[in-house]
């Protein structure tokens, strides 16, 4: 379980000479570059563990990653079409209650990041999570005690630490159901892992996109409808996310049962 964290230590080192030569960057420009080249790594030398700690000869189709294309591409699509409905759902109430009006302006710049974001967090978060770990957990716990492990490992990793009081508890809560609504996407789509990226990547891009300008939110807009964060909310902590998520996880549950 040591093996990730080594690969993010090393990207870490990796990038701290960047800071010297070019003092200019902001740190969070050389940590992003350190997080680059600890995926690079996780790539590069990922088969090469897998066929020595799981036996295995086709690591990335064991991943998820490789197979056949009109599989990839029909989980890919259910995967979008699963983040869309649910920002629209979040949109739409927030619209409906006068917490948010539509600005419809999206610039080229904004629509770019919004692709390289989603693109960059969904594939690397995935496949670390739903992918490598989901694996590793699989083999040592079984497949649904794995698949809870990996939900609130994946929760806590991110920063729902930051925010104050019932905001945390909230997106800590919605973390949890969305690692859960991912690793049953996968298994729903029979290994393929492009669906959980499709979601997530879909997620993470859109609501971003929409923060960006095509949604202007309201100050007042309370965090338990629009996701705690301020004006910069996440969507997933607030009721309006859970009640999405936990439809998602009602629709997938059969999945669960299907271990």
């Amino acid at each position: 379980m040591l093996y990730v964290p080594l690969l993010y230590s090393g990207g870490w080192l990796a990038s701290r000479p960047l800071a010297l030569v070019s003092p200019s960057l902001r740190p969070d420009q050389v940590n992003l570059a350190g997080a680059v080249l600890a995926l690079v790594l996780l790539l590069l030398t990922l088969p090469l563990r897998l066929r020595r700690a799981w036996g295995i000869d086709q690591p990335w189709r064991q991943l998820g990653l490789v197979a056949p294309v009109p599989a990839v591409l029909r989980a890919l699509v259910r995967g979008l079409l699963k983040a869309l409905l649910l920002l629209g759902l979040v949109s739409f109430v927030l619209l409906i209650t006068g917490n948010a009006r539509w600005a419809g302006v999206l610039s080229g710049g904004a629509a770019a990041n919004a692709l390289a974001l989603g693109a960059g967090v969904g594939f690397a978060e995935e496949l670390l999570f739903r992918g490598w770990f989901l694996g590793e957990l699989d083999r040592h716990l079984g497949a649904n005690r794995a698949l809870i492990v990996q939900a609130v490992v994946f929760a806590l990793v991110h920063p729902w630490y930051r925010l104050p009081g019932l905001g945390a508890a909230g997106l800590l809560g919605g973390l949890v159901m969305l690692g859960l609504v991912l690793a049953l996407q996968r298994r729903a789509d029979g290994g393929v892992l492009w669906g959980a990226i499709g979601l997530h990547g879909g997620l993470v891009g859109g609501w971003f996109a929409l923060q960006a300008g095509l949604l202007s939110l309201s100050p007042t807009a309370p965090g338990w409808m629009s996701g705690p964060g301020g004006m910069a909310p996440n969507p997933i902590g607030g009721l309006v996310g859970w009640l999405g998520l936990g439809a998602l996880l009602w629709v997938r549950w059969r999945w669960w049962r299907r271990a």
